[in-house]
């Protein structure tokens, strides 16, 4: 499959490739260049509506993995303006397979998280009024109704908090205690880059409908936000688990 990938040089976009490479061709875009790659890569801002229309020429799916949370302006340009052009390159090129990623609360706000358990995809959106969560959540409300009209299958990602293996597995790069300053909620990057392969390769005949929302998270026992949707429907499968999360490791001194 021909993949585009916009904002393939941030914090996700390296796992995502990993995930990707050797199964898929990939054309991998960032506003700020690769250090090194094999990939063939293009510079682009995804606000530039044009320039997302030519660089998903020829392509089979589109990940969006860009994002930028702190500046007013800039930030719904990335996140709600960069969907809509991607939404519009994918009605352009006739891509029916778009991969949308963001945080857990462009859906679970304040008013859920604070108070409720058993949190699901399937809950009516409530962002609250933050910057990064509503900027993010306008993008997908955008990408939502591209879906309704138009023959193109909208899988949404939402991460609640992503930490490396050595942290959770005690290797040498861990510089701390991994019961320390923990996020139960937490989920590998090797496993964030997978759901996004999953995403990608799921058979369409086997999506409940053409828009689908996933939370992902490693298994929870506490059982706050679920993620057994993604497991049931994409057959994703955590290898970082929460037990080797609470696991006190000490290093050699």
């Amino acid at each position: 499959m021909r993949v585009l990938i916009l904002g393939g040089n941030g914090m996700l976009g390296p796992w995502v490739v990993k995930a990707l490479e050797g199964r898929h061709q990939l054309r991998v875009t960032d506003i700020n260049k690769l250090p090194s790659g094999s990939h063939e890569f293009i510079q682009l801002d995804v606000s530039d509506l044009e320039g997302v229309i030519a660089a998903a020429e020829g392509m089979d799916a589109i990940i969006n993995l860009s994002v930028l949370r702190h500046d007013r302006k800039l930030a719904f340009d990335v996140s709600t303006r960069g969907n809509y052009n991607m939404m519009v390159a994918a009605r352009e090129w006739g891509i029916r397979r778009v991969i949308n990623t963001g945080p857990h609360f462009q859906m679970v706000g304040p008013q859920y998280e604070d108070w409720d358990f058993h949190l699901n995809p399937e809950m009516p959106p409530a962002p609250g009024t933050r910057l990064y969560p509503l900027s993010k959540a306008l993008g997908q409300e955008i990408c939502r109704i591209f879906s309704e009209h138009y023959d193109i299958e909208l899988l949404t990602l939402l991460y609640y908090h992503m930490v490396h293996p050595d942290q959770l597995l005690g290797g040498q790069n861990c510089t701390r205690l991994l019961h320390d300053d923990l996020c139960p909620q937490s989920v590998a990057w090797p496993d964030a880059g997978d759901a996004i392969r999953c995403a990608l390769e799921i058979d369409s005949h086997k999506l409940p409908s053409k828009c689908e929302t996933f939370f992902i998270s490693t298994d929870l026992p506490h059982d706050k936000i679920r993620n057994d949707k993604i497991r049931k429907i994409l057959g994703f499968n955590p290898r970082y688990h929460l037990e080797t999360m609470w696991t006190k490791w000490l290093g050699s001194k």
